[in-house]
């Protein structure tokens, strides 16, 4: 095996039981011995070379094109045992310097006008729609669920986070409210049908346009529940509230600005906004260049250092933050294990490439979240600090009432296209 990459490992890997299968064969052993043995194997020593020149990129593709096979375990359990001893931190010199250029150009890559974010939306999130419900819950919230107990089902905590984050908007009746990245619906939805308001849905992805209005049509709510297939950029109307979640990522360090003002400019004077957001708890970086290229192109996952100065000079004050912790290591273990029990059923809408790529996916995004200081921030802001009641009791109260009406009653699921 190769050189470098044998050190590498050896040099890294304390805890645990990994053995590498070279090319030619030869079984090489790592770790201490300790828990399951994960045993995986090179077919080629180009697959060799090319992980250990750029682990970040050529293992995903290694991985998909069959150039790297796990033999004893998942892939999976190999980013764990790895991650657990680096935490994805301890880099040599080569991997340091590709790094470091990868962030001096990330402007380039996150360079998201109104064109180039429809385009990386479409690579996403207009796939089958039927690929997304084998592992989402039935609203099909593809965003980080609120797990109120350890015990707590996907579906039980997708609905707390709904409510954990309808609290946060001081809502009342007749208020308007703008969902900025609306997905399938849910959220909307969800809002409206606990209060008495009006609410706008924001969303590039054709897909989603569709699979929405047809929810709130069939709910019978489509006069003050609408979803439009539109860049936030581009809306003028203000609002009394305004909720984003999981689009944030996709926006790119050099749009905040732009983002907080048009914000700012779309809040009515005494509005609230609820910013929810995967972070890093770290100092600021790049996004995984495999990451970047195959799943989500144009994004970038902030340090919170990043958002707090451009929320400022945008004239928004933050009234409360909250960081969610493992949350969404333990939404993406949910929806790992869910796809991987209807794997077949990829494979019939796309291909094995496809179906490694997708699976490398959430294994790489959950190891993320347990092992390389990732979380989730929700932050509220306001124009005017009057805006909200003096102390926090209002959001328990609110979550309250909202938990008794969402156990007094089962929900309709919802159903996707060619479903």
């Amino acid at each position: 095996m190769n050189r470098l990459l044998t050190n590498y490992v050896a040099s890294v890997l304390r805890k645990g039981s990994l053995e590498i299968i070279d090319a030619k064969g030869t079984t090489h052993r790592f770790g201490d011995g300790s828990g399951e043995t994960v045993r995986v194997r090179f077919t080629s020593k180009a697959a060799e070379r090319s992980v250990i020149l750029n682990p970040e990129l050529k293992l995903g593709e290694a991985f998909m094109d069959g150039g790297f096979v796990v033999e004893k375990g998942t892939i999976y359990d190999f980013l764990a045992v790895v991650l657990q001893n680096t935490g994805g931190t301890q880099r040599s010199w080569w991997m340091r310097a590709i790094y470091r250029l990868r962030v001096w150009t990330r402007r380039f890559r996150q360079w998201n006008t109104p064109f180039r974010a429809r385009q990386n939306v479409a690579h996403h999130y207009d796939l089958d729609g039927r690929l997304y419900s084998m592992f989402l819950d039935s609203d099909q919230q593809y965003s980080c669920a609120y797990f109120e107990t350890p015990d707590s089902s996907l579906e039980e905590a997708q609905l707390a986070k709904k409510r954990h984050l309808a609290s946060k908007l001081a809502l009342a009746p007749g208020q308007k409210v703008l969902d900025i990245g609306s997905g399938w619906g849910g959220l909307g939805l969800y809002l409206a049908d606990h209060a008495e308001i009006d609410v706008t849905g924001v969303t590039l992805s054709e897909e989603q346009h569709k699979v929405s209005n047809a929810r709130a049509e069939e709910k019978g709510i489509a006069d003050r529940t609408r979803f439009l297939l539109r860049d936030y950029r581009h809306l003028t109307t203000r609002f009394d509230r305004i909720v984003s979640v999981g689009m944030f990522e996709h926006v790119g360090i050099g749009h905040y600005r732009e983002y907080f003002q048009k914000a700012r400019e779309l809040l009515t004077d005494d509005g609230v906004m609820v910013l929810h957001s995967i972070g890093r708890f770290d100092m600021p970086g790049e996004t995984n260049s495999w990451i970047q290229k195959y799943i989500f192109p144009g994004g970038y996952i902030p340090a919170l250092s990043e958002v707090i100065p451009e929320i400022e000079r945008a004239g928004l004050k933050v009234t409360d933050i909250e960081i969610l912790r493992l949350h969404y290591a333990e939404t993406l273990r949910e929806w790992r294990e869910r796809f991987m029990a209807r794997r077949d059923e990829a494979l019939q809408l796309y291909d094995e490439v496809f179906c490694r790529m997708w699976e490398f996916y959430l294994a790489a995004s959950e190891t993320a979240f347990r092992y390389q200081d990732m979380m989730i921030f929700q932050i509220q802001l306001v124009r005017d600090q009057q805006a909200l009641p003096l102390t926090r009791d209002y959001i328990w109260h609110a979550e309250e009432a909202m938990r008794r009406r969402d156990t007094a009653g089962q929900r309709p699921s919802l159903k996707i296209a060619g479903e």
